[in-house]
């Protein structure tokens, strides 16, 4: 038997390659155009100004085909910076900030500066997979709190969980895979809770763009040395469409990022160059198409929070930024309706056993859909192929 690593060998396989798989095995009406729900991710090039930007830097800069800093350029994290002080009336210095190569990335060097294998990390039931994937793959425990009725964690669930080996809390918000919105106030509690023990607060926010609410969103950044027990993760690739230039960034004590950077440095050695160059002009020049874009969303999310209004016995859980976590109304796992969904209805969309713990003894009827990169005419088609879809 060839050698092979255990931990990567129980982990699941990444689920939007499960999913792009049932294309290739399930036939589709050949009459129904494909509703594609399954992927948070923009399906646009980035806005005129970033595009050129990146092809005149490609031509004429030749620094930017070489290596760079390994935790990013510095104009990049300055500028990021600048704007973060902003929008969070926040004072976070550009070495407080790390470039890497996306938000995943982001996380898992985070971890990596965090925890040992055989620590342990609280996080939320449903998860982000690729966050539960990493945490495997380091053989590093999962404790899972469970969301109350407004799909949001209670810091009172997460307190009984913390022992010796806790290293941090990790939370996403807005969420992936719900979509919900974690009040400022929620936020507040898990920073003291974390603090108090010692521990860290991890925040994905990939998707604070497209948050309904106007800034500051939360007020981790204005805590007194908040950089103890708070990191703070962000993706360029959502919010600016460089999703292929793998663009994130990691806010955390300029100590940590002196580890985090031994961990980059090892993978990827540097960002992308022409990325952070994209990156940088986005942040400078398309302010006002981000606020556009953010606007587009919220109606979308309007539209589908409305429409299932009309929708009998399916159930929306709750809605936000890119996604609607939704609930059949059939005696069947969401696994399997989810593949029905696709074969008779042309939907493709992720079923809830991807984003939660194997529990055979539970029918798991959740859903989620990912509107964002759909129009106002294909959310209407959506609905009205639920309506009438049967298993």
């Amino acid at each position: 038997m060839i050698p092979l690593n255990n931990n990567i060998n129980k982990t699941f396989s990444p689920p939007i390659e499960e999913a792009f798989n049932w294309l290739e095995n399930i036939e589709k009406p050949k009459k129904l155009k494909l509703l594609n729900l399954s992927q948070a991710a923009p399906m646009h090039p980035p806005p005129k100004e970033i595009c050129q930007a990146i092809a005149h830097a490609s031509l004429n800069n030749k620094d930017a085909h070489l290596y760079g800093p390994i935790l990013g350029n510095n104009d990049l994290r300055k500028e990021l910076s600048k704007k973060w002080n902003k929008i969070y009336d926040a004072k976070i210095n550009s070495t407080n900030i790390g470039i890497t190569s996306g938000s995943n990335q982001a996380f898992c060097a985070a971890l990596t500066s965090i925890a040992s294998p055989g620590d342990n990390i609280i996080l939320t039931n449903p998860w982000y997979f690729n966050h539960k994937m990493w945490l495997d793959i380091s053989s590093i425990k999962s404790k899972i709190i469970p969301l109350n009725n407004k799909m949001l964690p209670d810091p009172k669930n997460a307190k009984k969980l913390i022992d010796q080996k806790t290293k941090a809390i990790l939370l996403v918000s807005p969420n992936n895979p719900t979509g919900v919105e974690y009040p400022k106030e929620l936020l507040l509690k898990f920073f003291k809770l974390a603090k108090k023990n010692n521990i860290m607060l991890i925040l994905d926010e990939t998707y604070r763009d497209f948050h309904s609410k106007i800034d500051p969103i939360h007020t981790l950044f204005q805590q007194k040395n908040w950089e103890n027990n708070f990191i703070s993760l962000y993706s360029f690739s959502k919010s600016y469409r460089l999703t292929g230039h793998r663009i994130g960034a990691v806010f955390t004590k300029s100590e940590r990022l002196k580890q985090i950077e031994k961990f980059l440095d090892t993978v990827t050695i540097c960002p992308n160059q022409l990325g952070q160059i994209g990156a940088l002009c986005g942040l400078r020049e398309s302010s006002s198409w981000l606020r556009d874009e953010r606007k587009k969303i919220l109606n979308k999310k309007e539209k589908v929070i409305k429409s299932f209004k009309n929708l009998n016995h399916w159930k929306l859980k709750s809605c936000g930024a890119y996604f609607a976590y939704i609930e059949h109304p059939f005696n069947k796992c969401s696994n399997i309706i989810c593949k029905k969904l696709l074969s008779k209805s042309a939907i493709l969309s992720l079923p809830e056993t991807m984003f939660t713990p194997i529990n055979n003894k539970v029918v798991k009827k959740h859903i989620r859909i990912a509107f964002a990169n759909i129009n106002s005419y294909e959310i209407k088609e959506m609905f009205e192929r639920l309506k009438i879809f049967k298993p």
